[in-house]
């Protein structure tokens, strides 16, 4: 039976024909999980799981001046990407905190391709038209056009290649090809939200079921799971890897996110920029930093972090570890006691709880 009233992806039907186990997730209808939060994400780690992605959204910028105006709306340095590649970048209001992050997909020169999150794609549209309103160039509302899958795990290049005629072995992470996937139109990524290697793919919504079927016949020798969000936020917590309304947001600066890396104050003008500057000039008071609980109990979101008995920040994002079985999490606290091996206490059920702060990413994939 159908939740009233919630977006459905194109591959709604086979979730629930599987036996997912479907929850509200932003105002869509999204498997939780199929088999089990634990055993997906260890089915990622060691093989290989699947991912529906379609809630995410896409917004297109082409024209004789995209290149400038994709530039002007993002933190990272567009004019260094080649074609057919990807970088992570921050669409930020002038006061310097996330509209959104997003990956930025170079097709062309004239045309890029941007991949953002599901519960932001109007906001960030809006926000998108109007800043490149004074470029030659134009922006569309591109996510009716597209379903997205994600093949994720050491195994995602032997279950992805038969699917396909492109060589995936020489794509590079954060590159992407124009092909054919399970014999229709496809954008192959190598990108993903789950620290392991693996594949984004982008295709047309009436084509989601038959490449999703593919997928897991491919894969089936391979020990192949369908996976839900619940595995996919576990996964991407032990890479570090931020989530929108968590460690970043419209008050959270990238500076502030530890995402200094992807702000290229040398590339000119851009959205954020000065309020950045003088961020940077002022200093921080604020930083966000990685814990392990040493006391028993979790570190879930929200939660707050006091040291010394004073409150002092809050949790971003907290869970067990099922790769690394330990509790970890994210938190912000005062830039002069964000160092590694610094004590802090997370107040769990109104108790504090012994925790400590530590090197991220908690995890990361062998090479």
């Amino acid at each position: 039976m159908t939740t009233v009233g919630l977006l459905q992806t194109p591959l709604n039907a086979t979730h629930r024909a599987h036996g997912a186990k479907m929850v509200d997730f932003g105002g869509w209808d999204m498997p939780v999980q199929y088999s089990g939060l634990v055993d997906e994400h260890h089915t990622v780690r060691k093989a290989v799981g699947l991912f529906d992605v379609s809630h995410m959204g896409e917004i297109e910028i082409r024209g004789r001046e995209a290149l400038r105006a994709t530039s002007f709306i993002t933190t990272n340095n567009t004019a260094g990407l080649k074609d057919g590649q990807v970088h992570y970048s921050g669409l930020l209001y002038d006061h310097g905190g996330f509209v959104d992050d997003i990956l930025v997909h170079r097709v062309s020169a004239t045309d890029f391709f941007l991949c953002v999150n599901a519960g932001n794609q109007e906001k960030d549209f809006e926000h998108i038209r109007a800043a490149v309103a004074s470029f030659d160039c134009e922006a569309e509302y591109a996510s009716p056009k597209y379903a997205q899958i994600a093949i994720q795990g050491p195994l995602a290049l032997a279950t992805a290649q038969p699917l396909t005629e492109t060589l995936l072995a020489p794509i590079r992470y954060y590159w992407f090809v124009d092909g054919t996937f399970a014999g229709v139109p496809a954008r192959i990524a190598r990108t993903g939200y789950t620290g392991e290697d693996g594949f984004e793919i982008y295709v047309a919504p009436e084509n989601a079921a038959s490449v999703w079927a593919a997928i897991m016949a491919s894969g089936a020798p391979h020990g192949i799971k369908p996976c839900g969000l619940g595995a996919r936020n576990t996964l991407r917590l032990e890479a570090a890897m931020a989530l929108y309304g968590h460690e970043i947001g419209a008050s959270i600066s990238p500076l502030e996110a530890g995402l200094n890396w992807i702000v290229k104050f040398d590339k000119g003008d851009f959205i954020g920029r000065d309020a950045l500057l003088r961020q940077r000039e002022t200093g921080l008071t604020r930083k966000l930093a990685g814990f392990e609980m040493k006391g028993r109990g979790i570190g879930r979101d929200g939660y707050e972090v006091h040291i010394e008995g004073a409150p002092v920040g809050w949790v971003t994002s907290g869970s067990p570890s099922p790769t690394q079985n330990r509790n970890i999490g994210l938190c912000y606290v005062p830039s002069d006691r964000a160092a590694v091996g610094q004590k802090i206490e997370v107040i769990v059920r109104n108790q504090p709880v012994e925790a400590e702060l530590v090197p991220t990413p908690f995890y990361k994939r062998p090479q």
